[in-house]
């Protein structure tokens, strides 16, 4: 997708810093909703579907594209996810009020601290908080412009915002 087009969806802006506090890196990229998601939506708004009580963000280092068949359950595995870094799980999207049709994690972004030298290739946005889960809904696939490569100590803050009105 053009940057310039108009997209529904999510957004990401991923912030780097390093050890010493300085932003070594800062960009953002639109994601891919796959069917998995689209379902979850719509049977959650037409079906009476349990709402999902928290979603969580997973980062990855596999040379994967999203497509629109990917699945919780074979994400961990088609994208090989990162699990090297702290918290203990993956960090909480944390949603502040909706607003003009959006809502994102401004006020608390999640953040990953790098325990091992790794290179990031996608980011998601899934309903299960344990690192390597294949439970779950993923709700959004993201791969990142290009490789994004950090060290120990790096770390990545991640501005998540779903929006159903188009953005520029």
């Amino acid at each position: 997708m053009n940057a310039n087009q108009p997209h529904r969806g999510l957004r990401w802006d991923i912030e780097v810093s390093n050890k010493a506090g300085e932003v070594i890196d800062r960009f953002h990229a639109y994601n891919l909703v796959p069917t998995e998601g689209l379902n979850f939506l719509m049977s959650l708004a037409f079906k009476s579907a349990s709402a999902v009580p928290a979603w969580f963000i997973s980062i990855f280092e596999g040379d994967y594209t999203p497509t629109d068949d990917v699945t919780a359950a074979t994400l961990p595995g088609l994208a090989t996810e990162i699990t090297a870094y702290t918290p203990a799980t993956r960090p909480e999207f944390v949603d502040g009020a909706i607003t003009d049709g959006a809502l994102s994690n401004a006020a608390s972004l999640a953040e990953f601290t790098f325990t091992q030298n790794k290179t990031v290739r996608v980011v998601a946005l899934t309903s299960a908080s344990a690192k390597g889960s294949t439970a779950g809904v993923a709700l959004s696939v993201v791969r990142l412009p290009s490789p994004k490569e950090y060290e120990i100590g790096d770390v990545m803050r991640v501005f998540a915002g779903p929006n159903v009105t188009p953005v520029a």
